[in-house]
């Protein structure tokens, strides 16, 4: 389950927009029955739904990413 993750940081890292990473994982998932099958058990793992599994973790993934970036500031401070 953790290399889905590392795929999400991956789509995101290589489009640096929410919007195409999603719309790229969409398609994945419409290629991939293995690929669609391990999102769903991650989904449930982490309660959230299909429909919005890969949008929530963006938003947590930036969230953390900008998190860093305070601590940072903080410390410089």
């Amino acid at each position: 389950m953790n290399d889905i993750t590392h795929l999400f940081n991956s789509l995101l890292q290589q489009y640096d927009s929410i919007d195409i990473a999603n719309s790229e994982f969409k398609k994945l998932l419409h290629e991939d029955e293995a690929l669609k099958e391990e999102y769903s058990e991650w989904c449930h793992a982490v309660g959230s739904t299909e429909k919005k599994g890969f949008l929530d973790y963006c938003e947590e993934y930036i969230s953390s990413q900008n998190s860093i970036w305070d601590s940072l500031q903080d410390y410089d401070e």
